[in-house]
């Protein structure tokens, strides 16, 4: 009877799965308790505070945009705005109804009333 290739004899077991390497270079990940330590909210939260002064429809650019001048919100990164987007989507998607935001046209949210 031949057997299939890459089959190991009986009694022997496969190589054994690898572990993720661990970067030492990379500082840890933060708690949302240390985030908020240093003065400045998550960019969802600095999304809706800005939406509530709005009291109108906005584009995530112009949101971000008014959180960083406020100083409700600090960044690193290059596209911020893309960012805030996909996280009001993530809100929407997996709150529903209980999500804080609505959209209102192509890449335009409110808060809900």
């Amino acid at each position: 009877m031949a057997k299939a290739a890459g089959a190991l004899p009986a009694g022997q077991a496969g190589p054994k799965p690898r572990k993720k390497a661990e970067r030492k270079d990379l500082p840890a990940p933060q708690s949302e308790a240390t985030r908020q330590a240093g003065g400045t909210m998550s960019g969802l939260d600095a999304a809706a505070k800005v939406l509530a002064e709005a009291g109108e429809p906005l584009g995530c650019k112009t949101i971000v945009e008014r959180a960083i001048e406020k100083g409700y919100w600090k960044t690193g990164g290059k596209t911020p705005a893309a960012t805030v987007y996909a996280a009001i989507l993530r809100e929407i998607q997996k709150k529903g109804d209980a999500s804080r935001f609505a959209k209102a046209d192509r890449g335009m949210f409110t808060l809900k009333a």
